[in-house]
């Protein structure tokens, strides 16, 4: 749904960012700032800061930062359009009605419906354990010691053993037959007709990082098989990009997501204070499972069952997270099976030593590696080292693939540099780009001065809010095309057009984004940290070397794309690099006056 540019800075406007705030953290004012512990990671001194001025947050610890639409997206998990809706209904605005197509439509009331009937179903469900006839799957539950408090909170239920009793509340609720079957909660067939897919089972309502209810697992009272069984498919269940406990998880201080197996070990883990626990739904980890984690965490510990099976999901689980950009650590659950009967017979804080004696999950890999060789024989041990260095080329970045380098010759007693030649000669043999294997020449070294001008860009932004007054001295020499990054031209092209009007209001700019990741990255862009110098010429000294940065690499990629026949823009080239020179010994004053 698209709102006017108008529309969405007075939803904005109309709800003040420390009030909004103040609602999910404690702010305590501080200056002309309030200043709270961080909800996005873990810290026991406040280093959050709200800024009314300027409507923007901003965490000194973990660089968290934006306006409220940020904050919401990033706290709530809202879409940056439920976050209009939310704070639009907050502040009394009236959104115009949405307009879709006739498709659109029916897709969008389908979810709705779906939704509320699987809300209605886990009420019926969480009533029916609290009931006599659901004594036996009580009991069930404490034997696994869970406290009434646990089973509230994760909104535990039982599904009798009358195997119709649900679909007919559900219909005397109104609810149509067709409804109820595409929600997943009834099977029908020519012997019994329509009757419950969940019977007889302790029922754990799957739901999404909204909290909504999306689908439902259940476990099996007796000896029934399947001993669990799980919601099929549907509009709103994606088993495959869905993670359950993750809407609780997702506001833990912890840095990291456990990753589990079960429903139980979920539940065990956060009864126990490890309240960052997750577990896949029934399917072995996906992409889509680690694209989903990504957005709250940037390490994953697995903690799967111990036995061969978990073993084997635990080693095609660290490659798929390294891809999304996660590094991952193995726990070890031995001599017990899961996190919940190892949490049951020793403890959380024997737990919370084995997640501190994690292995690093391709160190782990190559342990388990290890067994399949006879490392006693020379054979056996060339062999292995084959595979390591197959394994090995993985890593793209050469540092990183030289540090891992380095730990597995250090692990295995071997020569790093034999096995920096077997990995790049594997390299070559495999067809893949050969790692490097010496630094390169100081005209090769792109990428660190690629990563140096766009952090010099950013330092660049923000000192332009940071300090009004730098704006005239900096856009004499910088413009927005000398942004060369995307998202960072797009936000000078915004904030130089503000300027031009009189106007300064970063967390407008921040209104023009709409994508979730782009608004977070056009967050950053206004909270990099400058380090603060003691005297004025050495600010001044440092403002006029990231100036002559940004230009310097601006020309540069000019240059390079410049077509040799454009003889105009070679001429335009050659004027601004004479001007960049002039650059070099001109003083750029900073006034604190």
């Amino acid at each position: 749904m698209y709102y006017p540019d108008e529309l969405i800075e007075e939803i904005r406007a109309r709800n003040d960012i420390a009030d909004v705030i103040s609602g999910y953290v404690r702010l305590q004012k501080k200056g002309s700032s309030y200043f709270g512990l961080c909800p996005f990671h873990n810290e026991k001194t406040p280093s959050f800061s709200v800024s009314r001025q300027k409507q923007m947050y901003y965490c000194f610890g973990c660089g968290a930062g934006g306006n409220v639409y940020t904050f919401l997206m990033e706290y709530e998990n809202f879409s940056f359009t439920e976050a209009v809706k939310f704070l639009a209904d907050r502040a009394g605005v009236e959104l115009p009605e949405a307009e879709y197509s006739k498709e659109a439509k029916q897709k969008a009331d389908l979810r709705a419906s779906l939704l509320e009937v699987n809300k209605t179903a886990a009420r019926y469900y969480y009533a029916q354990l609290r009931s006599e006839r659901g004594a036996r799957a009580y009991a069930y539950l404490k034997d696994r010691r869970l406290t009434d408090d646990t089973v509230k909170a994760f909104g535990l239920g039982y599904s009798n053993v009358f195997s119709d009793d649900l679909y007919k509340y559900l219909r005397s609720q109104g609810y149509t037959e067709e409804l109820i079957r595409q929600a997943g909660l009834v099977n029908t067939d020519e012997k019994n007709g329509v009757y419950d897919k969940f019977w007889n089972r302790v029922i754990f309502p799957i739901m999404d990082v909204n909290s909504r209810v999306i689908g439902f697992g259940g476990r099996v009272m007796g000896d029934g098989k399947p001993k669990y069984l799980n919601s099929p498919e549907t509009p709103i269940f994606d088993k495959s990009r869905n993670l359950y406990g993750l809407n609780r998880a997702r506001t833990s201080r912890k840095p990291y997501l456990l990753l589990c197996e079960g429903y139980m070990d979920v539940i065990s883990l956060h009864q126990a204070g490890f309240t960052n626990a997750v577990a896949s739904l029934g399917t072995a980890l996906t992409p889509g499972h680690a694209s989903l984690i990504r957005r709250y965490a940037s390490e994953v510990y697995l903690t799967y069952d111990s036995d061969d099976a978990g073993t084997r999901a635990a080693l095609r689980a660290v490659p798929i997270l390294r891809e999304a950009g996660i590094s991952a650590k193995v726990v070890r659950m031995d001599p017990y099976k899961d996190p919940d009967e190892f949490i049951r017979n020793l403890g959380p804080e024997e737990y919370e030593k084995r997640i501190q004696s994690a292995r690093n999950g391709f160190m782990f890999g190559l342990e388990m590696l290890e067994k399949e060789y006879d490392m006693a024989s020379p054979e056996g041990k060339t062999a292995f080292f084959r595979e390591a260095a197959r394994r090995l080329t993985v890593f793209e970045d050469e540092l990183e693939r030289n540090n891992y380098i380095e730990a597995v010759a250090s692990a295995y007693r071997a020569s790093p540099d034999s096995l920096r030649k077997l990995v790049a000669k594997t390299a070559v043999s495999a067809g893949m780009a050969r790692p490097t294997e010496r630094p390169r020449r100081s005209g090769e070294r792109k990428k660190p001065r690629e990563d140096g001008a766009l952090t010099a860009q950013k330092a660049l932004l923000t000192w332009m809010i940071e300090d009004e007054r730098l704006y005239d001295k900096i856009s004499s020499y910088i413009h927005p095309e000398d942004f060369t990054e995307g998202i960072y031209r797009k936000v000078a092209e915004l904030l130089y057009g503000q300027r031009r009007e009189g106007e300064l209001n970063p967390a407008r700019i921040l209104n023009y984004f709409t994508e979730e990741e782009e608004h977070r990255e056009a967050a950053s862009l206004f909270n990099t940290k400058i380090q603060k110098l003691r005297t004025k010429q050495e600010e001044e000294q440092a403002l006029r070397e990231i100036v002559l940065q940004v230009k310097a690499h601006s020309i540069d990629g000019r240059t390079m794309s410049l077509d040799p026949a454009d003889m105009a823009g070679l001429q335009r080239l050659m004027e601004e690099k004479r001007k960049l020179e002039q650059l070099r010994t001109l003083h750029i004053s900073i006034d604190h006056g």
